[in-house]
């Protein structure tokens, strides 16, 4: 019952936020150079057919009014009508959106995968060569560009090595999880660099408390002492990190989806821009902001199901 509440509250929380984050992109999708009347009409269409398209698409009301048929087609779930495809916006992002999504999912996965074992073996040989190997091959993951690193492993497992495919999104949940694993890799070491780093000094910190010497005077065994006493209470920070850099891989899929051709938002959002679709990048928008405010939402849930001394009341 209490996280229901805490869950309605925070819904309801969110809408003032989603309300200013559909002014700040109705605003700068204005100032953009370029018209979208004239980019499908082309250089050949008259004044007259240029102003009859504004008209019919509605550019040429004003800005406010503009701005509130643009809520009310948020409102209704439509978030409006494509320019340049005609359809409404829902359809249209709903259809990019599984890609994306999957992507986002399988590299947060994979990024708990390499995380856990990784961090807690580190801490536990703190400062031997185990240690140092993985601090540096983390570091040097994170020291190349996402684009960069992708390329490497296309050229690697892609054409060297013909392992994993390099574009496309499969047929199938297995065919979906295969061709997305270089680039959910890619987003995944990427992720790890930070989250091993966090969890692994958290997990230095914590078997120093006196709880842990307790836990092992009454016997427990290392593994056990490790397992539920320490990794527990060290994940809240490396929970925050996780979150935060997940928020950011939303934004940032735009990169990898054009280095692998996937069909996701990202792709949809980059040809919208540059065909001025305003009801589409305005959804979009509206749609990766829920996104990260979901993330943040998840997470608060997450200490509390990790930490007990923390309650969300």
């Amino acid at each position: 019952m209490i996280v229901l509440r805490f869950v309605l509250l925070r819904l309801i929380q969110m809408i003032p936020a989603l309300i200013g984050i559909t002014i700040v992109a109705f605003l700068l999708l204005r100032v953009l150079p370029g018209d979208p009347a004239s980019l499908l009409i082309g250089a050949r269409g008259s004044t007259e057919e240029v102003e009859a398209l504004r008209h019919q698409l509605g550019l040429d009301a004003p800005l406010w009014q503009q701005y509130l048929t643009f809520l009310g087609d948020m409102a209704n779930g439509s978030f409006g009508q494509s320019i340049t495809q005609r359809r409404p916006v829902a359809t249209v992002v709903l259809e990019r959106l599984p890609p994306t999504l999957v992507l986002i999912a399988y590299s947060t996965v994979l990024a708990i995968i390499l995380t856990v074992p990784l961090a807690m073996l580190a801490a536990v040989r703190r400062n031997s060569w185990i240690d140092f190997a993985i601090k540096a091959v983390f570091v040097v993951a994170m020291s190349m560009p996402p684009f960069w690193l992708g390329v490497l492993l296309i050229l690697l497992f892609g054409l060297k090595f013909p392992i994993f495919p390099v574009s496309g999104y499969g047929e199938g949940v297995f065919g979906h999880l295969w061709h997305l694993f270089l680039p959910a890799f890619v987003i995944a070491l990427g992720t790890a660099a930070l989250t091993i780093r966090s969890l692994r000094s958290s997990i230095i910190a914590v078997r120093t408390a006196d709880f842990i010497d307790t836990a092992r005077a009454k016997g427990l065994p290392e593994n056990a002492v490790l397992r539920r006493h320490v990794l527990r209470n060290s994940l809240i920070s490396t929970i925050s990190v996780l979150s935060v850099h997940t928020s950011w891989i939303i934004g940032g899929t735009v990169v990898i989806e054009a280095v692998f051709a996937l069909p996701g938002v990202g792709d949809l959002l980059v040809t919208s821009i540059f065909t001025r679709d305003y009801p589409v990048v305005q959804g979009l928008t509206v749609t990766f902001a829920a996104l990260v405010m979901l993330i943040s939402l998840i997470t608060d849930v997450a200490y509390a199901a990790v930490d007990p001394r923390i309650r969300l009341e």
